[in-house]
């Protein structure tokens, strides 16, 4: 069941974040998903409305995934997102900045639908590139 997983996970995400396909959402997620991220996502109109709120934030949004591992019904991804900053993002206005932000992503499938997710992403680096939060200097 790994492998099978593995790939509706890839495609799910690449069509969110890459090609802004909103009807993924119904397709792939359970009706009682449970997101654990940035914010907590419940089913498909939570992840089609924190997918959405990113997209205003950061229109050029692309993902790319570095690494991904599956394991019964579970599958892990640690990935990169780029994207420049041309909109509001948790009341920081828009800099017009190139950001990245890294992040690992675990999430679990049954019956061929994502039924729930943990994501922990650079949320300090990502404020630091928007200089919303000042870098240290280095000794």
């Amino acid at each position: 069941m790994s492998e099978p997983n593995k790939m509706m996970v890839r495609r799910t995400f690449e069509a969110i974040w890459n090609q802004a396909n909103e009807t993924i959402f119904e397709e792939r997620f359970a009706r009682d998903y449970v997101g654990h991220s940035l914010t907590e996502i419940h089913g498909p109109q939570g992840g089609r409305q924190f997918a959405a709120m990113m997209r205003r934030a950061f229109p050029d949004f692309h993902y790319t995934i570095e690494d991904e591992i599956a394991e019964g019904d579970r599958v892990v991804q640690r990935w990169t997102a780029r994207g420049t900053h041309t909109g509001n993002f948790q009341d920081i206005p828009a800099t017009g900045k190139q950001v990245t932000i890294a992040g690992i992503s675990i999430y679990r499938v049954a019956n061929d639908k994502l039924v729930e997710g943990w994501t922990s992403a650079d949320m300090l680096g990502l404020l630091q590139q928007m200089n919303a939060v000042p870098v240290p200097a280095r000794p």
